[in-house]
């Protein structure tokens, strides 16, 4: 092997302890260690305080990726005194009594996510004013509890909605502003719900940090988008045509409900608190970038565009950087979009990274994108890295990249390879890192 092979074998081992580095540091229990305890008591979130020995009941509702992680965090901070529901889309390592449980469909919706929702709407409808609501909620839950708004809207009719949404090209806000209007537990409706009660919400986001009401689709924080927007949101991405008729009718008709607004009473009571988001990530990695001798620098501009165009921008940013010195790293915490035109195996961490290996032949680049979440696509691994050495190696095992390009079947590319990042579903997600590094 040469110096240079030696090199780029070493920088792919740094890009992944890099990713590897902020997810250790972002975990949910460090999280929740920082900012929830409770002493003779009186819970502390973050900088408010709660008698909870004053409620007449307390209930629990921990819903999304994270949502056993952060019932558990919750338990070993607070002890064993909650009672409530639990809906995330795995089974639980094991259960935390008085709760129930449901293993709600992701990203599409299942029957366990209908029920699930018509558990929590029950009982929150139950709770009065002297009742105290911990909403724990995290990435991944606009599909895992939800229930449709109109009765005509069966399971069916909501998967295909879903199935339309994601693979319309469509960025994750505008998504989920349809979603919230489709559905009776997003866009605050789960605070309407129980809006007798006092509310607070813990977050573990996977949404841009000024966009709060976008974590799972904001079931208990007023909804900053309007019916007006679905309409045109519809109309933008030719999503009619695909909607199924109970859906489409209700958009024809405009007949579409607004949600609950920033003014509305249901959130005279209500605190919102992060405790995990994407800032956490970088911040983690910037450090130990910076440990490994790197400049380093974080760019989040291109969240949400198309993987080639942020491929491209990404970098050009990268080569503009090394310019000024030699070790760089160039982070990007955020989404970008994939408008998915065949069924291969991957996911749009693995084919951005592909793109990427496309136009870095032979060049000191590498990169890193992956998902927090353990999970890219339809595919077991959680992204990919790529380099300079990337399709010379492809070549060598007789891998043609543009045709696995072509057929959105990144993975089975790295995973020849041997460069998939396999983490297993992760308990946390806080969108995707991409790492660039050039030397």
């Amino acid at each position: 092997m040469s110096g240079s092979d030696h090199l780029a074998v070493e920088m792919r081992v740094t890009a992944r302890h890099l990713f590897e580095h902020a997810l250790a540091e972002t975990n949910i229990d460090r999280a929740f260690q920082r900012h929830v305890d409770c002493e003779r008591g009186v819970l502390r979130v973050c900088e408010d305080l709660y008698d909870l020995n004053s409620y007449s009941r307390v209930l629990v509702i921990s819903i999304g990726k994270a949502a056993h992680s952060m019932v558990t965090s919750l338990e070993m901070q607070a002890g064993s005194r909650f009672e409530g529901i639990v809906a995330a889309p795995v089974d639980p390592p094991s259960q935390v009594r008085g709760f129930r449980y449901f293993r709600g469909g992701h990203p599409l919706p299942n029957s366990e996510s209908i029920r699930a929702a018509e558990a929590m709407l029950k009982s929150l409808q139950a709770q009065n004013a002297g009742s105290l609501v911990l909403f724990l909620l995290s990435g991944g839950g606009s599909s895992i509890a939800e229930k449709p708004v109109d009765d005509e809207i069966s399971l069916e009719d909501l998967v295909t909605t879903y199935r339309a949404l994601v693979n319309s090209g469509a960025p994750i806000a505008e998504i989920n502003a349809i979603r919230k209007h489709l559905s009776a537990v997003k866009g605050g409706r789960l605070a309407l719900a129980g809006s007798a009660a006092q509310q607070v919400s813990l977050l573990v986001s996977d949404v841009p940090d000024n966009t709060p009401d976008a974590l799972a689709s904001g079931p208990t924080m007023p909804d900053s988008t309007s019916i007006s927007d679905c309409y045109s949101i519809a109309k933008k991405h030719g999503l009619m045509e695909q909607f199924p008729g109970s859906v489409r009718e209700l958009f024809q008709r405009h007949a579409l409900e607004e949600t609950p607004k920033s003014d509305d009473p249901a959130f005279i009571r209500s605190r919102w608190w992060t405790l995990l988001s994407n800032a956490s990530l970088l911040e983690a990695a910037k450090a130990e970038a910076l440990q490994q001798g790197f400049a380093v620098e974080i760019d989040n501009s291109c969240d949400d565009w198309d993987y080639q165009r942020a491929a491209d921008y990404l970098l050009k940013r990268l080569r503009e950087l090394r310019q000024k010195t030699q070790r760089v790293c160039l982070l990007f915490g955020g989404e970008v979009t994939v408008k998915v035109a065949n069924e291969g195996t991957g996911g749009r961490n693995q084919q951005f990274a592909l793109y990427c290996a496309s136009k870095i032949g032979g060049e000191n680049i590498t990169v890193l994108s992956a998902g927090t979440d353990g999970i890219d696509g339809n595919s077991p691994a959680a992204g990919a890295v790529a380099d300079g050495t990337t399709i010379s190696r492809g070549m060598q095992k007789n891998l043609d990249l543009q045709s696995h390009l072509n057929a959105f079947n990144a993975y089975a590319f790295f995973e020849a390879l041997g460069d998939t990042i396999v983490t297993g579903p992760t308990g946390n997600n806080l969108r995707d890192l991409r790492v660039l590094l050039a030397y």
